[in-house]
């Protein structure tokens, strides 16, 4: 079976088998490997991306389902050279540990961004017309992401960090 995406800004048609997951063919169709298999049971988050604009665990999705989507993966939002306020904030406040988990963090952080800038509010939202940015709301936004090295007080460190940037 074949389709488009726009992948990271790029148009790509992709062949694929009509049962293979969106992680799968990024990683393996596409050789986008910095989006990464965790649990493949959508609870680990390490496969976020941004599909539309909204952070899906890849490894849920059929690519069959997303023809003429948009995806954008950790290799659109910066490179080692040229890091956006987000990754060198990761890296300054050493958020990345093992790094195994960092681009699924990187990539729903950028989408916890979005959210708070509509003023979607979360679980712990105090105020449901405008939430604040504070250690809580990142704490409860990014909690479908997972991390084995346990360093969330820096992944949390390097979000406030990052949004003082922005």
């Amino acid at each position: 079976m074949q389709t488009s995406l726009t992948v990271n800004g790029q148009t790509r048609e992709v062949d694929h088998d009509a049962r293979q997951t969106l992680l799968d063919t990024l990683r393996d169709g596409l050789g986008l490997t910095g989006t990464k298999k965790g649990c493949d049971h959508g609870q680990c988050g390490a496969c976020t991306v941004l599909l539309n604009g909204e952070r899906v665990n890849s490894c849920l999705c059929l690519t069959a389902m997303h023809d003429g989507d948009e995806v954008t993966t950790i290799e659109g939002i910066g490179t080692p050279e040229t890091l956006n306020a987000l990754q060198k904030a990761f890296v300054e406040s050493d958020g990345y540990q093992c790094g195994y988990c960092t681009p699924g963090q990187i990539m729903s952080a950028t989408a916890l961004f979005e959210e708070v800038k509509k003023g979607a509010p979360s679980y712990v939202s105090a105020d449901l017309e405008a939430p604040t940015f504070d250690d809580a709301e990142i704490a409860e936004r990014m909690s479908g992401n997972l991390c084995r090295c346990s360093a969330y007080p820096m992944i949390r460190e390097a979000i406030a960090m990052s949004r003082e940037v922005k």
